[in-house]
């Protein structure tokens, strides 16, 4: 814009921009086909993207953000198509939301589910897979829940909003250790048992005579370290 043209007050201006009224249908459209982008990128990235987050909640945040800056600072641009958007989307979490607490399937989609990712010792590769795991997150996990094996677990899920929960075993058995390589003091320290070998990649357990030279039935891995009382 002019500089002339640039002047107070000029509520039309002020309010819509140097666009017409009808404008603000676009504005509806165009915040609907981002904010649906939005949650496709953002379940696409993984759990772990939006921790402590629902996906919508976190699409929302985004949205908010990326649509607050040019009603602020470019004289072309109406405060009020930037009220319209912040209403959308508003609007259309809370209709989100309440959809899915009506529909299971629609809570799944624009949510996503919790994921086993260990079963009774054993890491679960293709759900570390499919929810974009590596296993040093995991044991890092563990690792603020004072686990020093994964014997000691009986299940732990990945949460839709990215936090992981942990269920102890009641009775501790042979595991794979999660403790860092690095920290050689306390790796030494640990209690061995030889005559149980655990897969290096997921932790299964079985007698070290049985799998010397084979793959494990669990993951094809045919890397086998002592198991950790």
């Amino acid at each position: 814009m002019k500089k002339e043209e640039i002047y107070f007050p000029d509520w039309e201006r002020l309010l819509i921009g140097n666009t017409p009224w009808e404008f603000m249908w676009e504005v509806l459209l165009r915040t609907i086909i981002i904010f649906m982008a939005l949650l496709i990128i953002l379940r696409l990235m993984g759990k772990r993207m939006n921790a402590q987050l629902t996906i919508s909640e976190l699409a929302v945040m985004v949205t908010l953000g990326g649509i607050a800056s040019a009603p602020m600072q470019l004289p072309d641009r109406g405060i009020l198509v930037g009220i319209v958007v912040f209403i959308c989307a508003l609007a259309f979490q809370r209709g989100i939301n309440l959809w899915a607490f009506r529909s299971r399937k629609i809570e799944m989609i624009t949510q996503g589910d919790l994921s086993v990712i260990l079963r009774e010792g054993v890491l679960q590769i293709e759900e570390m897979e499919k929810a974009r795991l590596s296993k040093y997150q995991v044991f890092a996990a563990l690792g603020t829940h004072n686990v020093t094996q994964l014997g000691q677990v009986k299940r732990v899920y990945i949460e839709a909003c990215g936090l992981f929960s942990v269920v102890k075993a009641d009775q501790a058995r042979q595991g794979l250790s999660v403790l860092p390589l690095k920290d050689e003091d306390m790796v030494q320290n640990l209690p061995l048992d030889q005559l149980y070998a655990a897969c290096t990649r997921c932790g299964y357990v079985a007698e070290t005579g049985q799998v010397q030279g084979t793959e494990c039935p669990n993951c094809a891995c045919d890397q086998w370290t002592p198991s950790v009382k």
